[in-house]
């Protein structure tokens, strides 16, 4: 059975959690956690990930980040979410004017150059960052709010330093899932003992009934 996940911005193949998520999740339990790195377009990301939905038809599908955004575009099964940045895309759709000035594009992308690796390549060009408030139109689409009937459950960290910008909302998240989440006494980056403690025996929860 697998579990797709889907990384955040700059993350890929070789990202921490899913890494945790393999090497915690007991052997024999029948759960194969499946990561891979897809474009930083969201048009083009959305395509792969479709893609991949359609060859591997996972139970459940996890979306950490940015790329819970890409999450929500899957529909018709549970997912589970680590840190949603809701928020996000409209920072980067708002701001795209910024890459039109010569010299912005290539700034950012030394600024947020993901570490060596299978790691997804940002480009941060105008063209690419104005997608992104559709993106996040087309994701908030399947909520309760507008009728779906899919399962959500997302965890946030007390000491994520993006809630202070807003980039990450519990508010948000409230306003369009409701108080389907609860917290980890940690950062946005969810750090191995909450893994283990509570993101591994929620996969479980979810899926129990398909074990």
């Amino acid at each position: 059975m697998v579990v797709l996940y889907i990384h955040g911005m700059g993350g890929g193949g070789d990202s921490r959690i899913p890494s945790i998520l393999r090497s915690r999740i007991p052997a024999g339990s029948g759960l194969e956690v499946v990561v891979r790195t897809y474009d930083f377009d969201p048009e083009t990301g959305a395509a792969q990930i479709a893609q991949w939905v359609d060859e591997l038809h996972p139970a459940l599908v996890i979306g950490e980040s940015l790329g819970s955004l890409q999450a929500l575009r899957v529909r018709g099964i549970p997912h589970l979410f680590v840190s949603p940045s809701l928020n996000a895309p409209l920072y980067l759709g708002y701001l795209a004017f910024l890459a039109l000035i010569p010299g912005v594009t290539p700034l950012l992308d030394r600024i947020w150059r993901p570490r060596e690796g299978d790691r997804q390549r940002l480009h941060f060009t105008f063209s690419i960052m104005r997608k992104y408030r559709r993106h996040r139109r087309l994701a908030l689409a399947n909520a309760p709010t507008a009728g779906s009937r899919d399962a959500f459950f997302a965890f946030f960290g007390k000491k994520d330093h993006y809630r202070k910008s807003g980039v990450v909302s519990i508010r948000t998240w409230r306003k369009f899932y409701g108080d389907t989440y609860a917290l980890y006494d940690g950062t946005h980056f969810m750090e191995e003992e909450f893994v283990v403690e509570m993101l591994v025996p929620k996969i479980f929860d979810i899926l129990k009934s398909k074990l």
